[in-house]
């Protein structure tokens, strides 16, 4: 089955709070014929229109299409945090590939908030962005691990955005009774995702890309110069960037096999009115310690918009409000009964170690995929990364690619179940609390 086509209706944004309050653009029209570019992109979410932005501001003619719209896959359905480091701890890549590389990771991911706070404000994307990110603990323990590495990334990398809570300080921030203390991070951010989204296909076409909505791609003819095929046409390109996150499906073995596609799902409250006093009284988004992560944060309209729970087969649940209300309610009790107005579901790509995959798939095809749900920031450098690679400068794209990135044991036929394996175990581990 296509994931492309599993869940959503061709040509449609799904039923979600981001698509009923964002400004669509106009359709732009599928491709027909042939056509020549320097450089074509397939997949219009935010590595890819960020890499075609990036390549046409340098010169290059660039084509850019999509099975569906821009924006359409986790790029307009994610949690709207703009995060700070990698999606591995720092601590952690230190013992995976030494500190010096560590530092320049960390530096990259810095670059990466940069880059997104710069592009919304230097073409004026509407997309709510604000700033702070809180990270919470369910047990002492973990509000101890938190509080530890905070100091470790003053300490080590100078970085003075970070806000030690105990219970009593978070509490003021995000009063639940699950969360016993954590981390306010004042340099991470929060945003409309979608918006943000449509803001970089709003300036990719008027710095010239020509986009191509509905515009499958089926294969890719290698060679000096690469054939991408579609239904309607096909693109003759000195590059490809493959740009396809969780939709890849069969276009390259290589990457399939290291980054699989799985489901994450989000609800959006009615109004909370004076009830946000109670649930989330400042304007900051969170993310928990599980390991099945929740995060959550304020509408710009006063709901609550609160991800939860993932699914590892190609179908998103059929009742995806009960699927959000279950975690919710044991973060939120007081919201057990609360209307959901709207409840969506969205497919990422994660890899084993949770670091982005950015490789050279051949001589003049890049690929960057798998963020692991960190995906506003480092999806939107890798593109930017891409682009400078193509023009010559590959310092980023190979500090990145040179990451370990290990295979799904029993390749795409047996990774979900032996995911599904995994994160039962894990899940079990945060319900006991070790």
């Amino acid at each position: 089955m296509n994931l492309l086509h599993a869940n959503d209706r061709r040509g449609a944004y799904p039923d979600s709070w981001y698509a009923a309050t964002a400004d669509a653009l106009p359709p732009f029209a599928p491709l027909k014929g042939a056509q020549r570019a320097d450089v074509c992109v397939i997949g219009a979410g935010y590595t890819g229109l960020s890499a075609a932005l990036h390549l046409a501001e340098a010169g290059r003619d660039v084509v850019l299409l999509d099975a569906q719209r821009v924006g359409f896959g986790a790029s307009g359905r994610n949690g709207g945090q703009l995060g700070s480091g990698q999606r591995m701890d720092q601590d952690a890549l230190e013992n995976l590939v030494g500190e010096p590389e560590a530092a320049k990771l960390w530096a990259l991911a810095e670059d990466a908030k940069a880059l997104v706070k710069g592009l919304i404000a230097r073409h004026g994307i509407d997309c709510y962005l604000k700033p702070g990110i809180a990270w919470t603990g369910s047990t002492q323990k973990e509000v101890r691990d938190l509080h530890a590495y905070a100091d470790h990334l003053s300490t080590r990398y100078g970085y003075d955005q970070l806000e030690v809570l105990d219970h009593a300080a978070l509490q003021s921030v995000c009063p639940s009774p699950d969360y016993r203390g954590g981390v306010l991070d004042h340099g991470a951010a929060h945003l409309h995702p979608l918006r943000y989204a449509l803001g970089l296909a709003r300036a990719a076409a008027a710095a010239g890309v020509r986009i191509h909505e509905r515009s499958e791609v089926h294969g890719i003819d290698h060679g000096a110069r690469a054939t991408v095929r579609t239904d309607g046409g096909h693109i003759v390109a000195d590059h490809v960037v493959l740009a396809c996150n969780g939709y890849l499906g069969g276009l390259d073995r290589r990457v399939a096999g290291r980054v699989m596609p799985i489901n994450n799902f989000i609800a959006a409250t009615e109004p909370l009115g004076e009830r946000m006093a109670d649930v989330l009284p400042r304007d900051v988004a969170v993310a928990d310690s599980r390991f099945v992560v929740n995060y959550f944060r304020r509408s710009h309209d006063g709901r609550l918009l609160f991800g939860g729970g993932e699914s590892y087969g190609y179908r998103f649940p059929s009742d995806i409000a009960a699927k959000v209300r279950g975690p919710m309610s044991v973060i939120f009790p007081q919201l057990r009964d609360v209307k959901i107005d709207y409840a969506w579901g969205g497919t990422l790509g994660i890899t084993m170690k949770r670091l982005p995959y950015l490789a050279r798939v051949a001589p003049n095809v890049l690929s960057a995929s798998g963020y692991s749900g960190h995906g506003v920031g480092t999806a939107t450098h890798a593109g930017q990364l891409m682009a400078q690679a193509i023009a010559g400068d590959s310092d980023g794209f190979d500090t990145l690619a040179a990451l370990p990135s290990t295979p799904f044991p029993g390749g795409p036929a047996m990774r979900s179940p032996l995911l599904v394996l995994a994160m039962t175990w894990y899940s079990l581990r945060d319900r006991l609390g070790f």
